[in-house]
């Protein structure tokens, strides 16, 4: 019951741990499903349908289930932590913000059950989406579940943003916050203003299918390409909200791990907020082939091109920092050291495809996918890999094995490669994306068969972690509070796990590296910014679970024109709310000699 009822936030990070890696374990599954049938021509694995449906629901998936909340876990764990706060700025809104997410994504899934998947692709792009041409009510099951999984990622946007800006350490100015920390912040309002556009367009697709509207359809006098323009204006910065945390983490093993600063924090930092501005300019670059025309082709290809200069920054900031650098290649490390080469081949073919003439040729092929993965998974994957390692100590307050960590890194990078590098000469020979089969003798067979083989290698390494994961666990819990030895900031100067109210006295900031700057002065704990006193928590509550509940219900109740039901957990979502406003909670507080005995 507990787990049911927090609204703590290092708890609520390892719920969202615990589910994201759940969804990206079924997505991993429906990836190797995908391999398999490809893995030789004329294959017959699974039927086209059952493949029309495993690519949208692996896309889907790994996007919005997985990554996001294993994101959602690392800031929840890390955030509170590093900026010297108690806690999220708005605890409740926290817990809601997880199990919205959660019956979303249990929704969506549900429709394997019900024998009725979405089968349009990732991007659901209409008309193919639309009531005349998908009848079933798979798209509806994608619709109606990522908005009410959508609802927790816009929670959580806001809570991270209000907390960042308000509940930092005194002494932390913004130019003095960690590198993750900031990229969280920008990831963070790039989710408050991108997550509501994606939300408009569901809406306006659900009112398609639903209610016989006709925002999409073309007989009615919809337009199928304002349907792509609004997925890519949230689709692009998505990209961004998905790769800028990974920024911050490698920045933060990277320089614990060179026992250096983080050369050009500055520099660092107006790149990560010029790559979230251009991000979010560039949508259209998704559309060359749709006919813009050539001066709207030709600036969002310029525009897309200049993401390369601050992220050429960034690359160069992590090299010089390891440059000179007391390297240890712990896991953690070397998750981060693999990180910097894959996404700067990400990057370079990401230029090629902003360049329209030559994404004419590339438009719909396997490079598209070669691209796509390298930066997501080689970029976003690996940034996971190397956080959940560097923080593991902290969140558990025990070490991951070195070993099996090693392993994991080594099967899953030369795995990774072995998928995603030959697809780009599969693009180049022509083989389009999306396709069930393919025909013997073109030029596909060994390079797919390849393919296959990485794609089975990942799988192994990440079988290898949760070994890890579960070997670990029957460990006591015995990890140091700075258990690198070279922790740098202030999560690493409270216990691990941290207690309760994470903080007995609020930490006094002199400096970048708040904890690093102590250390190397001989001082063994941070100053104290106030007196030891009572500590205010805030109060348990059930209601977000229960609200979620009756969102999940109501989404059932749409989808099936059963509008007593809909209505039904519509009021049971109110009920929730009415409780939550009209009852007074002043939550609780911890005295100065309990935090004594802890």
């Amino acid at each position: 019951m507990d787990w049911l009822t927090t609204v703590d936030h290092k708890k609520i990070g390892i719920l969202y741990l615990l589910a994201g890696f759940i969804f990206f374990l079924v997505g991993g599954l429906e990836a190797i499903l995908i391999r398999i049938q490809l893995m030789k021509p004329m294959n017959d694995f699974v039927a086209a349908d059952t493949f029309n449906e495993l690519i949208t629901m692996h896309g889907t998936t790994m996007i919005f289930l997985a990554a996001m909340p294993m994101l959602f876990a690392l800031m929840n764990a890390v955030i509170p932590l590093q900026i010297g706060a108690r806690d999220v700025a708005f605890p409740f809104l926290n817990a809601l913000g997880f199990w919205t997410f959660f019956f979303g994504g249990l929704l969506l899934n549900i429709s394997w059950f019900a024998g009725q998947v979405p089968d349009a692709g990732w991007t659901s792009y209409v008309p193919l989406a639309g009531p005349t041409y998908n009848g079933t009510h798979g798209v509806d099951y994608y619709v109606i579940g990522l908005q009410i999984a959508g609802i927790g990622t816009l929670l959580g946007g806001i809570n991270f943003m209000a907390t960042i800006i308000n509940m930092r350490a005194p002494g932390m100015s913004f130019m003095r916050m960690p590198m993750f920390t900031w990229a969280i912040f920008i990831t963070s309002v790039l989710i408050v203003f991108a997550f509501p556009v994606l939300t408009v367009g569901l809406v306006a697709l659900m009112f398609d299918r639903l209610f016989q509207a006709n925002f999409f359809e073309v007989g009615g006098g919809g337009n199928t390409v304002l349907w792509e323009h609004v997925f890519w204006v949230f689709g692009h910065p998505e990209v961004y909200i998905l790769i800028l945390p990974a920024f911050g983490v490698i920045s933060e093993v990277v320089a614990t791990f060179s026992r250096k600063r983080l050369f050009g924090y500055s520099s660092m930092v107006f790149a990560l907020v010029l790559i979230a501005f251009l991000g979010f300019m560039v949508w259209a670059h998704h559309m060359f082939t749709t006919g813009l025309g050539p001066v709207a082709n030709a600036l969002f290809s310029i525009g897309t091109m200049l993401i390369a200069v601050p992220t050429g920054v960034k690359i160069f900031n992590w090299l010089f920092t390891l440059w000179g650098g007391s390297i240890r290649f712990t896991t953690a490390n070397l998750f981060a050291i693999g990180f910097i080469p894959t996404f700067v081949l990400g990057g370079v073919t990401g230029v090629m495809l902003a360049s329209a003439p030559a994404d004419y040729q590339y438009h719909d092929s396997y490079f598209v996918v070669a691209h796509f993965h390298y930066v997501i998974v080689g970029g976003l994957i690996l940034g996971i890999f190397a956080g959940l390692h560097y923080w593991w100590p902290k969140m558990f307050g025990r070490m991951l094995n070195e070993g099996l960590g090693k392993l994991t890194f080594w099967t899953f990078f030369i795995g990774f490669h072995l998928t995603f590098f030959v697809q780009h000469f599969l693009g180049l020979l022509g083989m389009p994306r999306r396709v069930w089969t393919y025909l013997p003798n073109q030029g596909f067979d060994t390079l797919n068969l390849i393919s296959s083989i990485g794609a089975f290698l990942m799988g192994i390494g990440t079988i290898v972690f949760v070994l890890n994961v579960i070997i670990t666990w029957a460990k006591p819990r015995n990890a140091a509070a700075d258990a690198w030895e070279d922790g740098r900031s202030l999560e690493w100067t409270i216990p691990s796990p941290p207690p309760e109210y994470n903080f007995k006295q609020t930490p006094l900031v002199r400096g970048i590296d708040a904890w690093w700057k102590e250390k190397t002065e001989g001082n063994t704990a941070m100053t104290p910014a106030e007196p030891l006193g009572p500590i205010h928590m805030p109060s348990p509550s059930i209601l977000p679970f229960i609200m979620s509940v009756g969102l999940f219900i109501a989404g059932f109740g749409f989808m099936y024109a059963h509008h007593w039901l809909a209505a039904g957990g519509i009021l049971v979502t109110f009920v929730c709310m009415f409780f939550r406003s009209v009852y007074d909670d002043h939550g609780f507080h911890i005295d100065p000699e309990e935090e004594v005995q802890a």
